[in-house]
């Protein structure tokens, strides 16, 4: 049987409860300490004039899409099985997976864009990870952003943070959660700590600190990325 570890999980909540589950569920011990928080924009407003489907490429943009609006019947687009659960899970009745990243979301649409007679429009937050819009104008498949949240980074303490770098592995879902993780490395070396990433850009922020390991999966799924936990190399 594979060893039990203890597992960080960065992300933030409600994703990071559902990511503990799924870690316990695997045998390990998950300690959840978030490095980022979704803050909603009370000020953002939603336009649906000329849009005739959403595109989402996180849960999070889901959920705050569904917080603001109260449509359910367009098509929603989304990057992968978890952002498409949720928005099942929002009441959405049309829902299409690209189970890929933001260019496979973007060539999934596009392989569509002759049923597309309007606007895509992409819920999002301030700083996204990816250009879905522009890859989607090169397309040329009409596309809008919508900022509706900001993820910030959450202080983590140096008695917390000494405890936390003791684990055996990180779970990082974000360049963003990668970068705080980045800043925390460097006031508490974790050599030992393996960080495992959604993907290759997940983990840039990373760069030259020192870890037991850096991997990512070969398809951003989280699925894939807990089957990293129990490998050996």
């Amino acid at each position: 049987m594979a060893r039990r570890q203890k597992i960080w999980i960065t992300r933030a909540q409600p994703g990071a409860d559902v990511t503990a589950e799924r870690v316990r569920a695997m045998g390990h011990d998950a300690v959840v300490a978030p490095l980022l928080e979704v803050r909603l924009l009370p000020e953002a407003t939603v336009d649906l004039r000329g849009v005739v489907a959403l595109a989402f490429t996180s849960a999070n943009g889901v959920r705050a899409f569904a917080d603001k609006s109260g449509e359910r019947a367009l098509t929603a687009f989304a990057v992968g099985a978890a952002t498409a659960l949720a928005a099942r899970k929002a009441g959405f009745k049309s829902v299409l997976s690209a189970n890929g990243d933001v260019l496979a979301l973007a060539e999934g649409i596009a392989a569509r864009r002759n049923e597309l007679r309007g606007v895509v429009l992409h819920p999002g937050a301030f700083d996204l990870a990816g250009d879905l819009v522009g890859a989607l104008e090169k397309h040329r498949v009409e596309a809008r952003r919508l900022t509706l949240y900001e993820t910030v980074p959450i202080e983590t303490d140096d008695a917390a943070a000494e405890v936390l770098c003791r684990s055996d592995a990180v779970l990082l879902h974000s360049a963003r959660a990668a970068e705080a993780l980045a800043r925390v490395l460097k006031r508490h070396p974790a050599p030992q700590m393996r960080a495992l990433g959604l993907s290759r850009a997940v983990l840039q922020p990373l760069g030259r600190i020192a870890t037991g390991g850096k991997l990512y999966p070969p398809f951003p799924l989280e699925a894939a990325l807990l089957n990293l936990i129990d490998r050996r190399s």
